[in-house]
């Protein structure tokens, strides 16, 4: 299976679930930016049950940008913010101090769009879990996509997933198992087993 799909700042599980079981993966970068969407969301486990970490970025509606055009704001610090809300919803998972210095490149340099960001997000990934997935992007937008599944509708914070087998978490005692969070809250808790969780899905 070849997969059309967003990509997204720390992809969610059914995201990377997709991802993983696809034989060459496209990413969708000639599409027209929309709010309200994952392509600069990710949820994590936090103390308090789900949270949200927002990349603010400089878009208007009145006037439409491509994905690839859309800047990132940086008036207030979000990066230290994001990185002290993982510090604090992991740091006392397993895997916390196994990987989080693979992840601090994307925490310390600043990138100019959205986007440039979203598939370092994922190079960084790829490499903390060892992944071998064949990448392209598109060249072209398609609306009815050829010789490709769409998977474009994963990046709507709406969209349904009922395939996600549960895992440990650091709070599940306190809130129970939330589903389809951020590919983070599940490399923190399972490490190494990451990969194989992944492939045992079925989206």
């Amino acid at each position: 299976m070849n997969c059309l799909i967003h990509p997204t700042y720390f992809p969610n599980l059914a995201h990377f679930a997709v991802m993983v079981n696809a034989d060459a993966v496209y990413f969708e970068v000639c599409d027209n930016y929309q709010k309200q969407t994952l392509r600069n969301r990710t949820e994590i486990y936090g103390a308090n049950g789900k949270l949200a970490l927002t990349v603010p970025v400089s878009y208007s509606q009145k006037k439409r940008q491509l994905y690839k055009d859309v800047k990132i704001a940086y008036e207030d610090n979000w990066q230290l913010l994001h990185l002290k809300s993982l510090q604090s919803a992991y740091s006392m998972s397993p895997f916390f101090e196994f990987y989080i210095d693979d992840l601090m490149p994307l925490f310390d340099k600043q990138y100019n769009y959205i986007l440039d960001l979203n598939l370092k997000c994922f190079e960084v990934l790829s490499n903390s879990l060892q992944l071998s997935i064949n990448t392209l992007e598109t060249l072209i937008f398609e609306k009815e996509p050829k010789n490709k599944t769409d998977f474009r509708k994963v990046v709507n914070r709406n969209y349904e997933v009922d395939f996600l087998k549960s895992y440990t978490q650091v709070f599940t005692e306190k809130h129970g198992f939330i589903s389809n969070l951020s590919i983070l809250d599940l490399l923190f808790n399972e490490g190494p087993n990451t990969e194989l969780y992944l492939k045992n899905q079925n989206p």
